[in-house]
């Protein structure tokens, strides 16, 4: 659905105001099919539909954000755990060309790419699991946070942590370490709290 991939693109950003007829006129269809996408989307929680004004994406609150990232590290942790069980050497061979060009991205300051790799990286382990119910929760779940969690600030410090878990990430799936790659997702995806709520303008204290 082209209003989820708005979203999770970050065309679409959280406060942002849906305007059922510019949209319907820029897909070229009819406001119809765009009202009953804005319903879909509503029920999934990515827009609110507002009285006196209208459907807009949701915003996020530190409360909220705080228990999706725990979701999404439980989801990713677990997803790691059972690719370790699934995954082929040739899945793990292509998880490592994509890092490895994502190093190069990052030490080239290539940003706009390296985020699209890293982002690549993590949905092929999920992938990887072969649990489709888990696949469904997470790509629900992490789109409203995609962006943010995928382009927020760095110090060198956490840039540092960040590359050094993705490289233990690898060696993790390359030695079917289930267990150690269950809690090292699961803190790399915790640990970017603090960074994704300044993106949202949300006061973590984590």
């Amino acid at each position: 659905m082209r209003m989820r991939d708005m979203i999770s693109s970050g065309a679409l950003k959280p406060g942002d105001k849906v305007n059922e007829s510019e949209l319907a006129e820029s897909f070229g269809i009819s406001r119809t099919p765009v009202r009953e996408a804005i319903k879909m989307l509503a029920a999934e929680d990515l827009l609110e539909i507002l009285p006196n004004y209208g459907p807009r994406v949701r915003l996020i609150n530190e409360a909220e954000l705080k228990n999706m990232l725990e979701v999404i590290a439980v989801l990713e942790a677990t997803a790691g755990e059972q690719a370790c069980d699934t995954i082929t050497e040739a899945e793990v061979d292509a998880i490592e060309v994509v890092h490895d060009a994502m190093i190069r991205d990052w030490s080239n300051g290539n940003f706009p790419s390296y985020f699209t790799r890293n982002r690549q990286i993590h949905d092929a382990i999920v992938t990887a699991s072969r649990n489709e119910t888990l696949q469904r929760l997470y790509v629900s779940l992490s789109g409203r946070i995609q962006v943010a969690r995928y382009s927020s600030e760095k110090t060198p410090e956490q840039w540092q942590k960040v590359l050094h878990e993705h490289v233990e990430m690898v060696r993790c799936l390359r030695n079917r370490d289930g267990a150690a790659l269950f809690s090292l997702l699961r803190e790399h995806v915790r640990s970017q709290e603090k960074a994704i709520a300044a993106t949202y303008g949300v006061d973590s204290a984590r």
